[in-house]
């Protein structure tokens, strides 16, 4: 059975859409499913710092914008999704990142991570504020003590800075970035028909 890991951050719009578009192709392929919680401006920072200075440059282009947008709005209604830009973006997401960790302890990493997304690309709210992340929390099924104890622990500070670090070593430099056994790299929501394809070249 292959293995595929799959890291996010959960305030890219692209990793929705993959987070999305992942969830049937592993339902319909047997695979050891893992997933990678990061923090994508460690990512940035470390390594890929020239997408500062891309994304400036974009957004001063009517065109780029435009049509970024259009593809966007494309690929959400290709996934049923709404997709509104919040108007924090980008918020700072260290404490729903580290948040993950909880919700997968509790097996309930994919509810956790969908009212993340939903919350900050569906409803624009800032998931960096401790209401809205009360709120997420609670709609997940998730304890509200437990998790704002455990995420505030170094213990759960260190998983997300080792996954982040990890995912640099291993030459990544985005989300949502995807590998099928270890070495296999996948970038991107729209590499997720290549992905598909590798699974089943190695069933």
């Amino acid at each position: 059975m292959p293995k595929l890991e799959f890291f996010f951050d959960c305030t890219s719009p692209w990793t929705y859409l993959a987070f999305t578009g992942i969830q049937p192709i592993v339902k319909r392929n047997p695979v050891d499913m893992h997933w990678r919680p990061i923090l994508v401006g460690g990512v940035f920072n470390a390594v890929n710092q020239g997408v500062y200075e891309a994304r400036e440059s974009m957004f001063n282009n009517e065109r780029r914008v435009t049509h970024y947008m259009k593809d966007l709005q494309d690929w959400a209604d290709y996934y049923d999704l709404t997709i509104r830009w919040p108007d924090m973006h980008p918020a700072n997401a260290v404490k729903i990142m580290r948040g993950c960790f909880v919700a997968q302890e509790a097996g309930k990493l994919i509810p956790y991570a969908k009212q993340c997304f939903e919350s900050y690309w569906r409803d624009g709210k800032d998931v960096s504020q401790d209401d809205v992340i009360n709120d997420i929390v609670t709609s997940a099924g998730l304890d509200t003590s437990d998790f704002f104890n455990k995420i505030n622990q170094q213990a759960y500070k260190d998983r997300l800075r080792a996954n982040t670090e990890e995912l640099i070593a291993r030459g990544g430099y985005g989300s949502p970035t995807l590998f099928v056994d270890e070495t296999d790299m996948y970038f991107g929501n729209d590499r997720l028909l290549l992905v598909e394809h590798r699974l089943r070249q190695t069933q």
